[in-house]
């Protein structure tokens, strides 16, 4: 028994409902009926909360539960360029809230294709599921977590973990909310990447980790190339779409529900499923969520 985690604000409403209707569809009817679906938000309205349970209720989720919660107050925002706070989210889940053993914390900026609870079975009690981010992997090999690989030398090249995609007890997530506000606090000059950077320093120096197949988060990477060869210097693996990835990523700042983000195959794909939501949302009667213009 398990409960799928998703953090939205105003802005991501749209995708957030997209992620609903994926990750129904990566399960069979059966198995909807034995998963919770938890949100937690800053400022969504109470129509927009009852859009949303309306939605996992006509997806075939067994439990839906959304719940007002306010970020860490250490909470650092070193790049604000297109992420809010709500990120900070992620570490506000509790037994109370999740009511699950349980919690698969997912991005909203994601296209789930598959079943993602397969990491459960071998998580332990303590850890934390996690897939490598694929444009920076270890310690010291990008912009993540300035000065961590001068200071201790020892951690040069330990895996770095994108936030992403997170598998976690409930029993275990006061520790793992502590562990970040402690790194918050302490090592603060450290912090490129916001929250993730916060994650990745408890890690570190206390947390332990199960790591998850690459596929499990799988960046796309079509964007990236859209606009010059970086990504493809960073990237070890093929850059073509893996079809295979039970998750697509899209991280970065143009997202593919946005007009304006080129047009690649797996955006074309996440386009698609946006638009089969939409129909869900229109058949609730709903005129909460517009559809965004495709083009």
């Amino acid at each position: 028994m398990y409960a799928f985690g998703l953090c939205l604000d105003q802005r991501y409403l749209v995708p957030g409902l997209a992620a609903v209707t994926a990750l129904a569809d990566s399960l069979t009817p059966r198995a909807r009926r034995d998963v919770a679906l938890r949100v937690l938000t800053l400022d969504l309205t109470p129509s927009e909360a009852v859009l949303l349970s309306h939605l996992a209720r006509r997806a075939g989720f067994g439990s839906f539960g959304l719940a007002h919660r306010s970020p860490l107050n250490t909470a650092r925002m070193a790049d604000a360029s297109y992420i809010s706070v709500a990120t900070y989210l992620r570490f506000e889940f509790t037994a109370e809230f999740v009511r699950r053993p349980y919690v698969i914390y997912v991005d909203a900026d994601t296209l789930v294709r598959g079943d993602l609870s397969a990491p459960l079975n071998e998580l332990r009690p303590g850890e934390v599921g996690a897939v490598r981010d694929e444009f920076g992997p270890s310690v010291g090999d990008s912009h993540a977590l300035p000065g961590v690989a001068e200071r201790w030398p020892h951690l040069k090249g330990r895996p770095y973990y994108n936030a992403g995609l997170l598998w976690a007890h409930v029993a275990d997530l006061p520790r793992v909310r502590r562990g970040v506000a402690h790194a918050l606090v302490r090592q603060r000059r450290h912090i490129h990447h916001n929250d993730q950077d916060a994650l990745n320093l408890w890690l570190l120096h206390a947390g332990r980790v199960r790591p998850v197949g690459p596929g499990y988060n799988r960046f796309e990477l079509g964007r990236f190339l859209e606009r010059g060869n970086w990504a493809r210097r960073v990237v070890a693996r093929s850059p073509r779409p893996d079809a295979a990835a039970p998750l697509v990523h899209f991280v970065g700042p143009e997202k593919p529900w946005q007009a304006a983000c080129p047009r690649t195959e797996e955006v074309r794909e996440y386009r698609a499923h946006l638009r089969h939501t939409m129909r869900h949302v229109r058949a609730l009667g709903s005129a909460h969520a517009e559809q965004p213009e495709l083009r």
